[in-house]
């Protein structure tokens, strides 16, 4: 069985936390004489109430979770949050709970897929609920893949498992003090990134809208042009920071701690900075030998929509699909890589690829001398036959997932295009998909709802590695 009062008083406890955020957009509301002071003081009650209630009807003095509740209590928490974290939207803008919902999902998981439109003459309180959701979001998946996603295993995460990926007794005060110091860094770099937008020609409330959802690697903005409403400069700072989102931020904590730059020293994040570069001035040069552009332009719009679609931060700048097909199945690839563990980044992620890569020329190597011995390593840790095992588990799962998803969108009547790149785009967290209707250029708003709740789903399959989720529909997993 559960242990439902300790679930119960953590629920409450993050219920509280969105409780509390509540108040930045009500803020807004009250200093811009905006109608929605009324959406967000009702939502906030009624948020505050449930709180009140789980945690009163969770206090215990053992809050010892299994792994089981773990697992558990990580999706639900995510789901929970969402479903109250979308009640604004709907008291405000009259949008049926279905399209409040998937915004909301999409926020939180830092997807960035929208169905609304009219967001440069949209309230204030929205455009910064919305941000604020996509930032509370990547913070709050760091914190899961440092500390809970190692401890449970989750996809060849126990690779990266550190002191504080331990949910005994013992090991709670590690746990968060090094939840403290990746918050602190996570705000330094957001204030940093807000500095640099705003020099580079931003008003600040657009500024530190675009700080938020860079950041956190979501790419919501606060227009519908999205990044192409902004001068040359902020795209330079966009992708400067969304680079930065794609890092471990793990590691800018301990590089800090440590007085090294530790994070130069990391595979993963030398794998991500080549891969990067590599395709970023691949395609700079198709688009400019394709083009009559300069190419210091070429290679500014190549390196921007490259880095956020492999960051997923799916920022929109130009509509990529036009430079032809050659850069249209790129992109389609890059939504599947996703950057480095312990970012705000979904996908794959690169060190899934590298070790996939690492075992694959093992392989070959003991097809051709089958008496080798060959070591498998990864940044000097052994890697041990479980993680691949996991590794193989989480792609297979993946590839399941987007599979399932896009037959159920087909299902819904959409065409194949938008079927398959909306699924590809929702379980990767990636934002926009190809085609004419949720291309970069393009909008959710029109799907029917189905498709909606079904890329809802997808997205926060995506955002929580798959696995999480997929175990609680295991019969063994309820029967102990």
């Amino acid at each position: 069985m559960l242990n439902l009062k300790p679930l119960l008083f953590v629920i409450g406890a993050f219920l509280s936390i969105l409780t509390g955020f509540m108040l930045v957009p009500m803020a807004f509301a009250l200093f811009y004489h905006e109608e929605t002071i009324g959406a967000f003081m009702m939502s906030g009650l009624f948020s505050g109430l449930v709180a009140i209630l789980c945690i009163q009807a969770g206090r215990s003095s053992d809050v010892n979770l299994n792994i089981r509740d773990m697992f558990f209590l990580t999706s639900m928490t995510w789901l929970v949050v969402s479903l109250f974290a979308a009640l604004p939207f709907t008291l405000y803008h009259g949008i049926n709970y279905t399209d409040a919902f998937f915004e909301t999902m999409s926020g939180i998981t830092t997807t960035g897929s929208t169905v609304l439109s009219g967001l440069d003459d949209m309230d204030h309180s929205i455009l910064i609920w919305r941000s604020l959701l996509q930032w509370l979001g990547g913070i709050g998946f760091i914190v899961m893949a440092v500390a809970i996603l190692p401890f449970l295993n989750v996809g060849g995460m126990r690779l990266f498992r550190t002191e504080s990926s331990d949910w005994s007794d013992k090991t709670t005060p590690r746990t968060q003090h090094m939840a403290k110091y990746l918050f602190e860094v996570y705000v330094v770099l957001t204030v940093l990134c807000a500095l640099a937008y705003h020099l580079s020609g931003m008003h600040w409330f657009e500024a530190i809208n675009h700080a938020m959802t860079t950041l956190s690697t979501g790419g919501y903005s606060t227009s519908d042009s999205s990044m192409s409403a902004f001068t040359p400069a902020a795209h330079w700072v966009a992708i400067v920071f969304m680079a930065a989102g794609g890092l471990p931020l793990l590691m800018f904590v301990q590089s800090i701690q440590q007085k090294t730059l530790k994070i130069w020293n990391d595979e993963q994040v030398k794998g991500f900075i080549k891969f990067i570069i590599l395709v970023s001035v691949t395609l700079g040069f198709w688009l400019w030998f394709k083009s009559d552009m300069a190419l210091h332009d070429a290679m500014r719009l190549s390196g921007f929509n490259v880095i956020s679609v492999v960051t997923t931060t799916g920022y929109g700048l130009t509509d990529y699909q036009a430079w032809g097909a050659f850069a249209s199945i790129s992109f389609l690839f890059l939504m599947f890589a996703g950057s480095c563990s312990g970012s705000t980044s979904g996908g794959i992620k690169i060190f899934r690829f590298q070790i996939s890569l690492k075992v694959m020329l093992q392989q070959l190597t003991q097809q051709v001398h089958p008496q080798a011995v060959v070591s498998k390593r990864y940044n000097h840790r052994v890697i041990d036959n479980d993680i691949i095992r996991s590794i193989m588990a989480f792609i297979m799962l993946f590839l399941i997932v987007i599979i399932l998803l896009a037959v159920t969108l087909v299902l819904t009547g959409l065409d194949p295009v938008t079927s398959i790149s909306g699924a590809i785009t929702a379980v990767t967290n990636v934002g926009p998909g190809l085609g004419p209707v949720i291309g970069p250029a393009g909008n959710f708003a029109s799907l029917p709802d189905t498709a909606k709740w079904a890329l809802a789903f997808g997205m926060l399959l995506g955002r929580l590695e798959i696995i999480t989720v997929a175990v609680l529909f295991a019969p063994k997993f309820w029967k102990y």
